[in-house]
């Protein structure tokens, strides 16, 4: 998979910056306050890049993150 780096994708550094903001977020929270579309796309490109994100199903294809820290 090609992933965006960190420091030269916005749409990272927004993803990354509502997921700062501490404890679990909704995919919901997520589009809101990070202006993004593709949830899962961006988190999984945020693990690439060595951040360690937490994910939990809460039943319906309803999810959450949760920041968890740096690799």
């Amino acid at each position: 998979m090609n992933y965006a780096r960190l420091e030269n994708s916005e749409r990272l550094q927004r993803t990354l910056a509502a997921l700062e903001t501490g404890g679990w977020r909704s995919t919901r929270d997520m589009i809101r306050d990070a202006n993004i579309c593709e949830v899962n796309s961006c988190i999984s490109e945020l693990r690439a890049n060595g951040f360690e994100i937490s994910t939990r199903c809460l039943g319906k294809g309803r999810f959450e993150y949760k920041l968890e820290g740096k690799a």
